[in-house]
């Protein structure tokens, strides 16, 4: 017995030895070869291979044989898995095992620059020059937690920053360092998040997403120059030979933004997704990425309080119910992804969670090959991970049954040929209801819990039962009771065996007598086959799920809103054309444009619409809105941030789309805040309310973006920290502008005489760093992109007049303008047009001077005026907003319902195709209840290029829905509750809503 002891204990100190060649060993040399041969299991070779009682070999960490009739070879130690099974082990993606914690080091206050010394990018969040093989320190802790949910490798990188540099993987083997790193450097790794930086720069998505567009520019002119040192665009290039991961955290939006960020560089990423990629199927398909997809399904909200439950959106209970399908309908639609168990606070739920997957219909093999082949494959391992054949690591694990089934119990997890165990598959498992006799008396016996942890009870009836004591060892059993429903009760001792066909032994009872006993499994209900039962429940679990909504909001439609041909009769037509107002007019839109206005038109199959006592009416335009962006609306950490791009944040989602279109809006310019003198590239978009954010962008629109004078600029509202980034007067302000205009000139000088150089002498040359924000500079200066400047006070609103003169271009449009009155003249010798509140004043000092005559007084100098909303609320109501220019100023009517049509449409640019109704235009148009500026007027259909995205007729039915909906979700929660699965806390959300003076929006990153 001591012989076999110190064999075994010799075998183990082998097993965690006998790679290390460059170690010195204490004391004598273990040579044996660590073969192993595991017979009579159900093997998995990989996720589509299954062998019935095969043969698995392995030695020295890696697979000799596996399969039906593979011979044992001599010295072998053989271990018998019959009944069990043998998976590959799985592959976790998407984790930082091993890598030191960044700290946040900077200043508390303002912070422009970096603070990391030594030759690195000039921001702190560029952080490629990151080894992770380097900073790696094995945690045998923090691997044992991944080893019991199946992982045996895993891909670990610093997640922290928005370029990490690379991760290497790892195998979860608790060895030394220099064995268990597998693969140095095997990625590099992008996010959104800029981590512990303390620089103020970025301090928005829109500003990351500039700052890594920047990078790949900086990258690629870094390879051709000599001027300087930068180690971290240096490892920037050389870890472009590496697949590149990108953590795309946020929503499925985020995962579009990466990919469009790649696609602008030529990279495909391997994107971490946030698992409700389902929501978005159309758009995440094209993008043709692999993903990450974690598994971290929500549990149901408490909402048994019906107040609780207001605070739960129904876009949060339906995510909820459908998130577990996700992977089925990625799989439907041909994604290739992995899954990742980053998310889970525990990794050993990942079992539980894909059961409710699998249960859903996605196919085991399908999640297996999501655990195994796929992420071998992503790092390009695959010759060494994901199967279990010959040549490969020896990972894997010993189980029970599928490890995507929540009951399934890992025994063992080999991971190079090392075992960690967990639980002793050779004790049976005896959970389940037995027929106890002793002697003559029959009992029913419960027992539950896994092996080495049972409990048993003897159960009387529904309410009565009593705790029966047992030891268990190896395969003896020793079991007490006391049968308390005899008048002489005594304890009866139970002795013996355990036994395939069930437990037997001998019993001592009471009176001190010796009986037999025995314990036979019963049967389960056999009534339907256990299969059929089993599909049956997951298809009533199907068919319980409810429907996808786009956007998957409240208001959210079954189908996106598709182009008809629609004949609207009879209506009183407001062309804002030399026809002027017409009465009784039919209007016909077909193929997205307005194609006839007259009186008896016709139209085979054209949906027909009475207007009789409506008016129609070009669909509302907001020059300048700050809805359906994400992250922030200002990226103020530097005076001039020309480089970042609304159109890189536009959020699709955003359910003040549907209420604008409730009012008539049909498209909005979303412009960046006033942060800062030059702010960031603007957004103009129709509100197609269900359609991806690309699908709403004005794609033949002129570019825009937002310049800003006043008080923002020179941080003078910001508090007494913000007084570090210059400018801090209206002095330096202009300075600003001048300094960028000069830069930008000599930008532009240096480009072309680049590019008038030969062939020839450009081989001898190095090209010109290229700069996001001298480029979009540029392109104002070439009168290539347009300037919508939040402007308050006359002195500085001439001052940018003079200063676009003195380099040769106009400004298109002060907004905000509350003192244009008092320069309309200058403002039309200019050329720029001017787009106001129609009675906001007196919110600030700089204000003081506004009056609710300045948007017609400038009307009347002949400036294009547009009434503007910069509130989601006021963006509702642009309609009666314009009406109050009749009110104050005298504004004729049809002039007063231009300023939020086809006067900003001017203002945008985009009256050749939108802003009146004139036959080729597009079909963007409201059908009012009320003549359009009237207080009682409502939007009852709002039409944009021939499809109805708003329609009032069925807000009692799409309420109603709603309402439905929410109480079929509310009931299946409960649901949940009552049957004793755990909920989470219902916690109301709120949602920022964005003004130009909305302060800089530090996202999650930084908190």
């Amino acid at each position: 017995m001591m012989r076999k002891l110190l064999l075994a204990c010799l075998s183990l100190w082998f097993f965690s030895s006998h790679a290390q060649d460059t170690f010195t060993v204490n004391g004598v040399k273990d040579e044996r070869p660590g073969l192993h041969a595991f017979i009579n299991a159900t093997l998995h070779v990989d996720y589509q291979t299954t062998i019935e009682n095969a043969v698995l070999v392995i030695q020295k960490g890696e697979v000799v044989a596996s399969g039906k009739g593979v011979k044992v070879p001599k010295g072998a130690i053989v271990h018998n898995l019959d009944g069990k099974h043998i998976y590959p082990s799985f592959i976790e993606l998407s984790s930082n095992i091993g890598i030191p914690k960044a700290d946040r080091n900077g200043s508390s206050g303002p912070q422009l620059g970096p603070v990391k010394d030594g030759a690195y990018n000039a921001n702190d969040a560029i952080k490629a020059y990151f080894k992770a093989h380097e900073a790696f320190e094995a945690n045998d802790s923090d691997a044992d937690k991944m080893r019991k949910a199946g992982f045996g490798v895993v891909l670990t990188h610093n997640q922290d920053g928005l370029v990490r540099g690379t991760g290497t993987v790892v195998s979860l083997h608790n060895g030394p360092e220099n064995e268990i790193i597998l693969k140095e450097s095997a990625s590099q790794h992008f996010s959104f998040e800029k981590g512990s930086s303390t620089q103020d720069n970025p301090s928005s998505l829109m500003g990351a997403i500039a700052l890594i567009k920047q990078t790949y520019l900086d990258a690629q002119w870094y390879k051709n120059q000599n001027e300087m040192v930068d180690i971290s665009l240096d490892a920037f290039n050389k870890n472009s030979i590496y697949p590149q991961f990108f953590d795309a955290d946020g929503d499925k939006l985020y995962v579009l933004r990466a990919d469009r960020l790649g696609d602008e560089f030529g990279v495909q990423y391997i994107i971490k997704g946030n698992g409700d990629e389902y929501q978005r199927l159309e758009e995440i398909k094209a993008t043709n990425a692999q993903l990450i997809l974690p598994v971290n399904y929500p549990e149901a909200y408490d909402v048994e309080d019906p107040f609780d439950a207001l605070n739960v959106s129904l876009e949060e209970m339906k995510h909820w119910e459908m998130a577990p399908e996700n992977l089925k309908l990625l799989t439907e639609n041909g994604i290739t992804y992995s899954i990742t168990s980053d998310g889970l606070k525990d990794a050993s739920k990942l079992p539980a969670m894909l059961s409710q997957s699998v249960e859903l219909g996605l196919a085991e093999e399908q999640a297996l090959k999501a655990l195994t082949y796929n992420p071998a494959q992503f790092i390009k391992m695959g010759d060494k991970l994901g199967a279990l054949t010959t040549g490969k690591y020896a990972n894997f694990i010993i189980t029970d049954g599928s490890p995507v089934r929540k009951d399934t119990k890992i025994y063992e997890n080999w991971v190079q040929g090392n075992p960690y165990k967990f639980h002793d598959y050779t004790l049976p498992e005896l959970a389940g209801n037995y027929k106890l006799t002793v002697g003559s008396e029959d009992y029913q016996m419960e027992v539950k819990g896994e092996s080495g942890k049972e409990k048993f009870k003897i159960v009387v009836n529904d309410s009565t039962s009593y705790d029966v004591a047992s030891e268990i060892s190896k395969q003896l059993i020793s079991l007490s009771f006391t049968d308390e429903s005899k008048d002489e009760a005594g304890k009866i001792r139970l002795s013996g065996w355990l036994k395939k066909e069930g437990l037997s032994g001998n019993a001592r009872m009471p009176d001190g007598s010796w009986a037999k006993w025995s314990a036979t499994l019963e049967d389960e209900d056999t009534s339907v086959d256990a299969e059929e039962k089993e599909e049956k429940e997951d298809e009533s679990k199907a068919s319980e799920m409810g429907s996808l909504i786009f956007p998957f909001v409240a208001h959210g439609n079954s189908k996106k809103p598709l182009e008809e041909t629609i004949l609207i009769k009879n209506a009183t037509v407001w062309t804002n054309e030399a026809e002027g107002i017409l009465e009784s007019t039919d209007v016909l839109l077909e193929n997205g444009k307005i194609a006839k206005i007259g009186k008896n038109i016709t139209s085979s199959g054209a949906r027909e619409i009475d207007g009789t006592g409506k008016h129609l009416t070009p669909g509302i335009i907001d020059e300048h809105s700050h809805i359906a962006i994400s992250r922030g609306v200002n990226e103020g950490s530097e005076a001039v941030t020309a480089e970042v791009n609304i159109e890189d944040v536009v959020d699709s989602e955003d359910i003040n789309i549907y209420r604008q279109l409730s009012g008539g809006v049909v498209a909005s310019q979303l412009l960046h805040g006033s942060a800062n003198p030059i702010g960031g590239r603007s957004a103009i978009v129709k509100l197609k309310w269900g359609y991806s954010p690309e699908e709403m962008k004005i794609s033949w629109a002129d570019k825009f973006i937002k310049f800003a004078l006043g008080e923002n600029v020179k941080q003078s509202n910001w508090g007494e920290r913000n007084t570090v980034r210059f400018p801090q007067t209206r002095m330096g302000v202009e300075q600003v502008f001048e300094d960028a205009f000069t830069r930008a000139r000599e930008y532009e000088e240096e480009w072309e005489a680049y590019n008038s150089l030969s062939k020839r002498d450009k081989v001898n040359a190095t090209a010109p760093r290229k700069d996001l924000e001298l480029e979009t500079l540029v392109e104002i200066l070439n009168s290539d992109r347009f300037i919508s400047c939040h402007s308050y006070v006359q002195s500085e609103i001439n001052m940018l007049m003079k200063v676009a003169e003195r380099y040769g271009f106009r400004i298109n449009t002060f907004t905000h303008i509350l003192e244009g009155y008092k320069l309309a003249d200058k403002m039309k010798e200019h050329g720029v047009g001017g787009s106001t509140f129609s009675d906001w004043w007196a919110y600030k000092f700089e204000v003081n001077d506004a009056i609710p005559y300045n948007a017609a007084l400038m009307h009347g100098e002949g400036v294009v005026t547009a009434i503007n909303s910069d509130d989601a609320e006021m963006g509702r109501r642009l309609n009666q907003e314009a009406g109050k220019t009749m009110k104050y100023g005298g504004v004729p009517v049809e002039e007063a319902l231009k300023m939020v049509t086809l006067n900003p449409a001017k203002l945008l640019h985009l009256e050749d195709r939108m802003g009146s109704i004139k036959v080729g235009k597009d079909a963007d148009v409201v059908l009012w209840s009320h003549e359009p500026l009237s207080i009682y007027a409502k939007a009852e259909k709002t039409i944009i290029e021939g499809a109805v995205f708003f329609d009032r007729d069925n807000q009692i039915e799409k309420l109603d829905a709603i309402q439905a909906e929410r109480a079929r979700l509310v009931a299946k929660m409960q649901g949940e509750k009552s049957n004793g699965k755990s909920t989470q806390k219902a916690k109301p959300k709120s949602q920022i809503i964005y003004h130009c003076e909305t302060e800089i929006q530090n996202y999650s990153s930084l908190k």
